[in-house]
């Protein structure tokens, strides 16, 4: 047999041999005793029990806290793994973005929740892989059925025209058509923005406190103004990391933690071979404004959370396996390789993880307030000559339909721009 075979081989063992470690012990005394007797489960009735969470299915314990990953991989785009993004479900009917990279906004619309219970979203950095697709979040929110005001969190800057105030200020200048079209097609009320710029060389200091939850940041490093999160509530701790070298604050603040995750890069290796990076380019980034698999493990280690998480990594077959049994030469403790829509259920208890089904085929959830449509052609009016480009048989073709469409739903909806050209004649 080959050496690299044997390496290869050797490796999966180690892969195949941590994960089982992974387990916790309930979850093989559960399997053991579901073999010795079984359940006759009906044929017509739905199933009893999945190893897999249908969004919106299950309801939340007023306890338990629900995780789920909407985003946990690179900048380098893939259609397998979005960018970085965590949703955190709360028993008590509150719900958090942490981080919105690209491609997370379509994940999060696959879970089915309605925007209007999605309006707080905490950013640990402004890089694109971890806020790029808060814009796309925030001004189609009106017609993805958002009627609530988006609340954002983010760090101060450390030059003017760094921090998160003048990141968001910028983004509404840059998309000023942007709100001003959308706001005039349907009810605009989902258009506001409040923003809490908190100073990102704070120490564990809350930054909200609200309905029995507490926030707090501490600062990460990975360019200064980046911060780590912690949400705590009921005795539960949720711990994310954003992107960072561990720190002596996750070390002090994130101990025993429920749920503790935490980015990790793959090896060195992997990312010349895979990215194509110089050997100073893969070492730089993958291990100094990164996490190392190894150093994922140690501060683990350090921490002793009831389960680690290490995310911000492609998991694939062959990445998998490698990243793993770096993190075992330092960690020997529960462990999860993030993968998007992967669901954690937590409680006092015990520590559910299970991965979640998409819609594939999602739209916006209904709305949850009584709409008020804007006046569309007051609230933005075409100039003259866009009005005088309709054609007018076209226009006498929409103007028919829509009278079918009031006939049918009982309505009286004006054409806002095809009546016009039969007005003035």
């Amino acid at each position: 047999m080959k050496k690299s075979l044997i390496v290869g081989f050797a490796a999966g063992v180690v892969a195949s041999v941590g994960l089982v470690v992974s387990l916790p012990v309930d979850t093989l005394k559960s399997a053991i005793a579901a073999m010795s007797e079984p359940v006759e489960w009906s044929p017509t009735k739905p199933f009893p029990k999945h190893d897999v969470y249908y969004p919106g299915t299950e309801e939340l314990a007023p306890d338990e806290m629900r995780v789920i990953a909407c985003g946990t991989g690179m900048p380098q785009p893939r259609l397998k793994q979005a960018a970085a993004c965590y949703v955190v479900e709360l028993g008590n009917g509150d719900k958090f973005i942490f981080d919105m990279g690209e491609g997370s906004f379509e994940r999060i619309m696959a879970l089915g929740i309605p925007l209007d219970q999605l309006n707080k979203v905490f950013l640990g950095h402004l890089h694109l892989d971890h806020a790029g697709d808060f814009p796309a979040f925030y001004f189609t929110g009106p017609v993805n059925n958002r009627l609530t005001p988006v609340r954002l969190w983010g760090p101060n800057g450390i030059k003017p025209g760094w921090g998160t105030k003048a990141w968001a200020e910028n983004m509404v200048e840059m998309w000023a058509w942007e709100e001003a079209t959308r706001g005039a097609a349907v009810d605009p009320r989902g258009l506001k923005l409040e923003v809490n710029e908190f100073d990102w060389t704070a120490i564990n200091e809350p930054i909200y406190e609200e309905n029995g939850v507490v926030i707090r940041t501490f600062p990460a490093i990975h360019g200064d103004q980046s911060v780590s999160f912690t949400l705590e509530w009921k005795g539960l701790k949720f711990a994310f990391s954003s992107d960072t070298l561990p720190t002596k604050w996750w070390r002090e603040h994130t101990v025993g933690a429920d749920l503790s995750i935490h980015e990790c890069f793959i090896p060195a290796d992997f990312m010349m071979s895979k990215y194509g990076f110089t050997p100073s380019e893969a070492i730089f980034v993958g291990s100094q404004g990164h996490t190392a698999a190894e150093a994922f493990g140690k501060i683990m280690s350090q921490t002793k959370p009831r389960l680690a998480v290490c995310y911000h990594f492609q998991n694939d077959h062959d990445t998998a396996p490698a990243v793993l049994q770096a993190i075992r030469k330092t960690y020997d403790g529960p462990l999860d390789l993030a993968q998007d829509f992967m669901v954690w259920n937590v409680t006092k208890e015990a520590i559910r993880t299970r991965m979640g089904v998409p819609n594939h085929e999602a739209f916006p959830a209904p709305v949850q307030r009584q709409k008020q449509p804007p006046d569309s052609a007051a609230e933005f009016p075409f100039s003259k000559l866009s009005l005088e480009s309709i054609d007018i048989e076209s226009a006498a073709v929409t103007n028919q339909m829509i009278e079918e469409f009031n006939a049918r739903n009982g309505t009286s909806v004006e054409p806002a721009y095809t009546g016009l050209p039969f007005k003035s004649q």
